[in-house]
């Protein structure tokens, strides 16, 4: 991949955007240091996350990879439980700390009333929510989710991003995702990130990111961008293909 240069913004929603294979997920793997970078520095609070041990890193940052899967028949308390590994010593047993912040990833998630149902059981609405819960039971001040919304209908989309949403306004907590659909990231982000063949094509706010131009060089679709009325935010309500015309 290209060398890139991005600075995200702390305490607020980023999504990244962009077609299939031009390196959307790497780069989020890359700053997650689930893939190592060939060369350049990723920096969080302006530490060198090469200097940071993996459970230091699990202490500043969650990631939750496409269609993450649990062990079968785990319940949803013993999933989020698992966001508490960072801070267990010893054998590993839940502290009284450790009993509360569950409870609460738990409540704010909305998931208190299916702690003891298996994943298995739940929606995939209820199911992605149940990893958000473990990753906010980490604790950490930034989460990362790579395309959060795929296999949900679009009811369950807009609800696992407004989750999202509430936890960036009322936890402060930094969001940055991988988005397919351009109007939900649009509708939902602060910054877009939009991306081809592993370079960065623009990064800015909805308004700045989505134009005609943008997604023209992105997608190759010529677009018809609209300022919503019930939202406010930028949406593409129709595109055509653009085709090479050979004479």
């Amino acid at each position: 991949m290209p060398d890139l240069n991005i600075v995200l913004n702390k305490g607020k929603i980023t999504s990244i955007i962009g077609p299939n294979g031009c390196g959307k997920s790497t780069v989020l793997k890359t700053i997650s240091r689930l893939l190592k970078a060939k060369g350049g520095t990723v920096l969080i609070n302006d530490t060198d996350m090469k200097e940071l041990s993996t459970k230091d890193i699990a202490k500043l940052l969650a990631i939750l990879p496409q269609t993450p899967t649990a062990p079968s028949g785990l319940t949803v308390e013993e999933l989020v439980a698992y966001g508490r590994f960072p801070y267990q010593k010893g054998f590993g047993r839940l502290s009284p700390e450790d009993k509360m912040v569950i409870s609460w990833a738990l409540q704010v998630t909305h998931l208190e009333q299916f702690a003891d149902r298996e994943i298995g059981s739940l929606s995939g609405g209820q199911r992605q929510k149940v990893w958000i819960a473990m990753a906010l039971a980490q604790q950490t001040g930034t989460i990362l989710l790579d395309e959060p919304t795929t296999y949900l209908d679009l009811a369950h989309q807009v609800e696992v991003l407004e989750l999202l949403a509430d936890l960036n306004r009322e936890q402060n907590c930094t969001i940055v995702m991988v988005l397919h659909d351009l109007n939900l990231a649009s509708r939902f982000s602060d910054y877009l990130l939009a991306m081809k063949d592993g370079h960065v094509v623009k990064y800015g706010g909805p308004e700045e990111v989505m134009t005609n131009d943008i997604l023209r060089e992105c997608f190759n679709i010529d677009a018809k961008i609209i300022k919503e009325e019930h939202t406010g935010k930028y949406t593409c309500v129709t595109y055509d293909l653009i085709r090479d015309i050979k004479e």
